[in-house]
C-alpha cells in the first residue's frame, strides 16, 4: 500500500498552492477536526492529495455520550474551491486511489466513506440492531457537517449498489446535506414478498434465447455433476485453508454458489461473454472452473463471507433481498430455502426482519420528493429488476437505464447521446460547475476496485 508522505509532494510548487488555502494548510485544517486523525498518503493520481482518516462516531446517534467507534474515511483533495463528490461505497472503503465518474465530469475533491461496521469501522463489542440505514445516514451527516467548514462548495453524492442505496437513503433523512445524487445500479426491495420482477429478469435478459438457454443448462450440469464440483471444491479448500462453519458444508456452500451463477454472470459480464462460456459436454475440470471463474467458490467459505457479514445482516433486517424462483434447477436442488440473508450471518448474530417498513418509507420518499437525483441502471443488470421509480412529487431528478449494460458505476458515459447530455449537464449544474467546462477531465479510473468482490445476493 501507500508509503506514509512526508510534507513535500511531486510537483510541490503548484500543487502546494492549489491545495493549500489562505486559511492554511488543508492538512493542518483537516487535524483540527474535533475527534478527527489524518495521516497523509503518497498520492498516485497527479493533481490531488491523498489523506486517509478516521473519524470518531457514536455507535448510537441517539445516545452520542455512550460507545464511540472510529470511521475509516479516504480523502482525495484537490481544492477547498472546488466541488465536493461523496463516493458511499456501502461496504469497506477501497484502499487504493480512483475516480469515480461524477469526480472525473466535476473535477472534483472526493471521499470515500467506510460503510459502519465494516472492518476495522467497527465497534467493539458489536451490538449489530445499530447497524441500520438510519445510523448510517446520520454518520455522513456529522462528517459533511464538519468537511463543510472546510469545503464549502457544492456538493455531489455517489456510489453503486449497496452503495447507491446508501446514497439514497442518506438523502432521505438528510435531504440538505448534498446538491445533487448520482446514484447507479441501486435495488429497490420495497415490497420483499414480490420478487417475481426478477424470474421475469432472467426469461427475457438480453437479446440472445440461446445465451440464456446456455447459462441454465450450465447450471443444471454442475449440480448433475456434484460429485465432481464437490471434489474440486473439496481440493481447492484444503489448499486455501477455507472452512464453511457459517453455511455449514460444502456442499451448501457448492449449491448456493449455482444458484447464484446465472445471477452472477449477468451482473459483472456482457452479453458477449456468453461465447467464452465452456459447452454443456466439457470436462468436469472445464465445468468447474467456469462456475469458480464466474460465481467465486471462495467467496462461500467462511473466510470469503465474513468482511460481508454487516451487508448481509442488513439485508436480512431492512433491505430485503431478491428471491428468484429455480424452477429450471429442480429437483437437483437440495437447500433451495437457503438462498436468503439469514443462512450468511452466524447463528450468534440475532436478527429480524422489519417486514419492508424502512424501504417502504424509502420509496415513497423518492417518488413524492426526488430533488436533484439521477438513477441510472444497466439494462442487463439483474439488480436492476426492482428500480428506484419517480412520480409527480419528484423535482429535477430522471431514471435512466444504459443499453446492453450490466452491474457498473460507469454508466453515463454509456447512456444514449440525448441522455448522456441531460445527465452531464445536470450534474455540472448541480456542482456548480462552468457547463462549458471539459467533460471527464480526469482520465477515469477503474470502478471502486470493492465492485467486483461483492455478494452476488
Amino acid at each position: 500500500m501507500a508509503l506514509l508522505l512526508a510534507a513535500g509532494m511531486t510537483g510541490t510548487g503548484a500543487l502546494a498552492a492549489q491545495a493549500g488555502t489562505v486559511n492554511g494548510d488543508i492538512l493542518e485544517r483537516l487535524k483540527a477536526i474535533p475527534g478527527m486523525e489524518v495521516t497523509e498518503k503518497t498520492s498516485t493520481l497527479p493533481g490531488y492529495r491523498w489523506f486517509w482518516l478516521e473519524y470518531k462516531q457514536p455507535v448510537d446517534h441517539r445516545n452520542p455520550k455512550g460507545q464511540w467507534f472510529e470511521q475509516r474515511v479516504m480523502l482525495q483533495h484537490k481544492a477547498t474551491d472546488r466541488p465536493m463528490v461523496l463516493y458511499t461505497s456501502g461496504y469497506n472503503t477501497p484502499e487504493v486511489m480512483f475516480t469515480s465518474e461524477p469526480t472525473a465530469l466535476v473535477d472534483g475533491n472526493q471521499i470515500s466513506l467506510e460503510y459502519r461496521y465494516f472492518t476495522p469501522s467497527r465497534p467493539e463489542p458489536a451490538d449489530w440492531t445499530k447497524d441500520t440505514i438510519w445510523q448510517a445516514a446520520t454518520d455522513e451527516h456529522r462528517l459533511i457537517r464538519e468537511l463543510k467548514k472546510i469545503y464549502s462548495t457544492k456538493w455531489i453524492s455517489t456510489g453503486a449498489s449497496k452503495g447507491g442505496m446508501t446514497a439514497v437513503y442518506h438523502k432521505r433523512f438528510y435531504p440538505h446535506d448534498v446538491d445533487g445524487s448520482v446514484v447507479y445500479v441501486a435495488p429497490n426491495d420495497h415490497d420483499n414478498d414480490d420478487d417475481r420482477a426478477y424470474d421475469k429478469f432472467f426469461k427475457t435478459v438480453g437479446d440472445d434465447p440461446k445465451c440464456r438457454a446456455h447459462l441454465q443448462g450450465l447450471a443444471r450440469k454442475f449440480l448433475e455433476r456434484r460429485p465432481a464440483m464437490l471434489e474440486r471444491l473439496k481440493a481447492a479448500a484444503e489448499k486455501g485453508g477455507w472452512t464453511f462453519d457459517i453455511l455449514r458444508s460444502e456442499d451448501r456452500a457448492f449449491e448456493n454458489s449455482v444458484m447464484d451463477y446465472e445471477w452472477a454472470f449477468w451482473q459483472y459480464s456482457l452479453q458477449s461473454d456468453c461465447a467464452n462460456l465452456p459447452a454443456l459436454d466439457a470436462s468436469d475440470d472445464d465445468l468447474y472452473k467456469s462456475l469458480d471463474t464466474i460465481a467465486g467458490l471462495s467467496f462461500y467459505s467462511d473466510q470469503g463471507l465474513a468482511p460481508y457479514i454487516p451487508y448481509f445482516y442488513q439485508a436480512g433486517t431492512e433491505l430485503g433481498w431478491p428471491s428468484p424462483k429455480f424452477k429450471h434447477l429442480r429437483p437437483l436442488l437440495r437447500y433451495e430455502d437457503s438462498y436468503q440473508p439469514r443462512t450468511y450471518v452466524p447463528r450468534d448474530i440475532r436478527m429480524r426482519f422489519d417486514h419492508g417498513r424502512a424501504m417502504r418509507d424509502i420509496d415513497r420518499w423518492v417518488r413524492r420528493n426526488a430533488r436533484q437525483m439521477l438513477f441510472v441502471y444497466g439494462e442487463n443488470d439483474p439488480w436492476g429488476s426492482e428500480p428506484f421509480r419517480l412520480s409527480k412529487g419528484s423535482r429535477d431528478s430522471a431514471v435512466y437505464v444504459a443499453p446492453g449494460m450490466n452491474h457498473s458505476a460507469r454508466l453515463i458515459d454509456k447512456l444514449p447521446p440525448e441522455e448522456k447530455a441531460k445527465s452531464i449537464a445536470s450534474v455540472k449544474r448541480w456542482a456548480g460547475v462552468d457547463p462549458d467546462a471539459p467533460t471527464l477531465k480526469t482520465a477515469p479510473a477503474a470502478d471502486d476496485p470493492l465492485q467486483l468482490q461483492r455478494p452476488p445476493l
